[in-house]
């Protein structure tokens, strides 16, 4: 009997197919578990940004040795997002997420005991390494344990309550830094990573029964070669990189370190209403999340006008702002400014929106990796061009973040570059897939 041919619908994520796994109250408590893991690990990555002042002073340092703590975590974060990714497709979710537990945790505590600036900066390093294995790993537990028409929602969440975590430094580690002091603080704080080790440890299975993954292949360089160039041949895996490139990095950077002396010293403002505008962009972006998880969830065309749209409205706030013609912006356009950078972490989650569908799950954490190298690569980039530009210029701000413009081109240009490649390619998976669920009588 002849297989009847397929129309080629539009380009969407991959729906439930045979196999998916069932999802359930069993899976999101295990999958809760990694992203309580994930949520710990922001708080501890972001408590810097509310501690800088207290860190200059501690370690009798000026604003350029600050800036390297960040620059550093960010460079150890994005460096290791690829071996990360190799690890997760090599070794499972639960034995990552530990090594992650124990490095992030031992690096939040050192930077509580350091007594030094050189051995702050290797704490923030060891943070920053365990830091690294957490998000991708939490991405792989979501795709074993959930349907892959859950995969965007279920990412979005994930990322969700990682901001829920930069909320709690701002409100909670802030408060405590100025009433019980550093070591206290950070020492305390640490102690919530033991407390999601003995979880991770007890109750997380990498997946349901009935749902193991496919024996990996031989270890050893051939292997990871093989899974480097695989999921890099998929125009997918690339163009998921870019959209995490473009779309991330705004938010990133004004968040972690340059939002605050831009609100403070170009736009006149009090560090207190600084800090409710920093608040602000934590709370779009937690908001924004779940739009934009159900509408790509519900209409998978939907990924891409979404990422080009959060860009190009990023960009025409950026321009606004800058472009003002009086000392400073107004109030009503740093406050719209703050809730369209809000936009910028869950747009970047379309990355992973990409990728997911383009790679088969023995690849997915590798893919993960390589999208999720984006953004950081592009944060670090603008943190160093925003800094030097700053010098160079008399601390001339809307000099130092035209620069954002000039990342969110390029990546702009990748993007339109991709889409159509990515298309055609999904449609080609989309129609395979399809065939192979037909039933033929013999």
């Amino acid at each position: 009997m002849r297989v009847p041919p397929v129309p080629p619908g539009p380009a969407a994520p991959a729906s439930s197919l045979p196999g998916d796994p069932p999802g359930g109250r069993r899976a999101a408590a295990v999958w809760g578990i990694g992203v309580a893991v994930y949520f710990v690990a922001v708080i501890f990555r972001t408590s810097l940004g509310v501690a800088g002042l207290d860190a200059a002073d501690r370690f009798d340092v000026n604003a350029s040795a600050l800036s390297t703590f960040s620059i550093l975590q960010l460079l150890v974060y994005a460096g290791m997002q690829i071996p990360v990714g190799l690890m997760v497709d090599r070794l499972g979710t639960k034995k990552v997420l530990t090594l992650g537990v124990v490095l992030f945790t031992l690096g939040q505590l050192g930077f509580a005991l350091s007594p030094s600036y050189g051995t702050a900066l290797a704490a923030r390093a060891l943070l920053g390494c365990g830091d690294a294995m957490t998000f991708i790993a939490v991405l792989r537990l979501g795709a074993r344990w959930f349907p892959a028409r859950r995969g965007p929602l279920i990412a979005q969440v994930a990322a969700l309550c990682g901001m829920a975590g930069n909320l709690m430094s701002t409100l909670v580690v802030a408060r405590m830094l100025h009433g019980v002091g550093w070591t206290t603080t950070f020492a305390g704080s640490s102690l919530a990573g033991v407390l999601v080790l003995v979880l991770l440890l007890l109750f997380l299975k990498d997946h349901p029964e009935g749902h193991e993954p496919a024996p990996a292949g031989h270890a050893g360089a051939a292997y990871v070669r093989k899974q480097i160039a695989a999921s890099w041949r998929e125009p997918g895996t690339r163009l998921g990189m870019w959209v995490h490139f473009t779309t991330q990095f705004p938010a990133m950077v004004f968040l972690l370190l340059w939002g605050l002396p831009f609100l403070v010293e170009a736009q006149g403002l009090s560090r207190g209403t600084a800090g409710e505008l920093l608040t602000l962009v934590v709370l779009s972006n937690m908001a924004l999340g779940l739009v934009y998880g159900q509408l790509i969830a519900r209409h998978g065309a939907a990924r891409a006008p979404l990422a080009l749209g959060t860009v190009g409205a990023t960009a025409l706030l950026w321009a606004a702002t800058l472009a003002h013609p009086g000392d400073h912006a107004p109030m009503w356009l740093l406050i719209t400014l703050c809730a369209v950078l809000g936009a910028c972490g869950p747009a970047s989650m379309i990355g992973f929106d990409f990728a997911r569908p383009a790679n088969p799950p023995e690849r997915q954490g590798t893919a993960s990796g390589i999208v999720n190298m984006g953004g950081f690569v592009a944060s670090m980039t603008t943190l160093l061009a925003v800094g030097v530009l700053l010098d160079a210029t008399g601390d001339n701000y809307r000099i130092a973040f035209a620069s954002v413009f000039v990342l969110e081109a390029a990546g702009v240009v990748q993007i339109l570059r991709l889409r159509k490649r990515t298309a055609r390619r999904e449609r080609d998976h989309l129609v395979a897939s399809r065939v192979e669920a037909v039933h033929v009588p013999v």
